[in-house]
């Protein structure tokens, strides 16, 4: 009987932003799927936390500090990666920041700083690694998107067209290196409970609010989404390229039950 049914045992993988929220969830889920998992993160310290953390049951797991902005950064982790762990097989693009502020006054330094690595940080961490997974067998790629990226989400700065670039990034990637061996999907979160967002749900009536709206009757956990990130960088997803999983609880589905459809409209049950 097959026991390990993604089949994941002895890969590589990278996972970008793995110190915290949902990264580090990620990160953890890919150990217990059996994979020697590199830390990626622009804060040092905080990685060879993580990865002590994650080690301490004897799994493979080491740090890697770089800023996915800057290419030359990531290739020197990449090679760090690649020496102590093998060439990658599985990438999450995961890492992302926001600067919050309305388009009418928001400043180009903060635009670019959140394209730079919610966008271009995608693009070079996968052009680098990408590159391994070539020179290979191929591998596969999660790029950790947004719900943000389908409807846009006010005041936050270039947050959602930068999520928005990902999906598209996603699709070229899929397209250009899919007869090299390589798929590329996305997971886009919607209202996912992380150390991040806690500060949101501390207002019971704000989670009350929340939780109505969702069909699934729930806030999301960093768990959910790390769930579709195993199952899309495992051979199970063998056919499956240039797509985006929404992990949003059924969220996206309830818009068309805002607008009023006299003679239409039907109580809830």
């Amino acid at each position: 009987m097959q026991t390990d049914w993604l089949g994941l045992g002895g890969r590589v993988a990278v996972v970008t932003g793995g110190s915290g929220g949902i990264g580090k969830t990620i990160a953890a889920s890919l150990v217990g799927a059996g994979c020697k998992v590199a830390i990626l993160d622009i804060n040092a310290d905080a990685a060879a936390a993580t990865a002590s953390d994650l080690s301490a049951n004897g799994a493979t797991v080491i740090p890697a500090a770089a800023d996915i902005s800057d290419r030359d950064s990531v290739q020197t982790a990449a090679d760090k990666i690649a020496a102590e762990l093998g060439a990658c097989d599985i990438l999450v693009n995961n890492a992302a920041l926001v600067r919050n502020g309305p388009l009418s006054s928001l400043s180009v330094a903060d635009w670019k700083a959140c394209i730079d690595v919610n966008l271009t940080g995608f693009f070079i961490c996968s052009q680098v690694f990408g590159q391994q997974m070539m020179a290979g067998s191929g591998g596969a790629i999660v790029h950790v998107s947004s719900m943000a990226g389908l409807h846009p989400q006010p005041t936050s700065g270039a947050y959602s067209v930068s999520k928005a670039g990902v999906m598209m990034l996603s699709r070229n990637i899929a397209q250009e290196w899919g007869p090299k061996g390589i798929r590329s999907n996305v997971v886009s979160p919607a209202m996912v409970m992380t150390p991040m967002s806690e500060v949101i749900y501390r207002d019971p009536a704000v989670r009350k609010k929340r939780e109505e709206i969702v069909p699934v009757g729930r806030i999301g956990a960093p768990q959910d989404i790390a769930d579709s990130i195993l199952f899309l960088a495992s051979d199970r997803a063998g056919y499956v390229s240039g797509q985006d999983i929404l992990c949003d609880g059924g969220w996206s589905t309830v818009l068309l039950k805002t607008v009023p459809r006299p003679g239409f409209d039907q109580p809830d049950d």
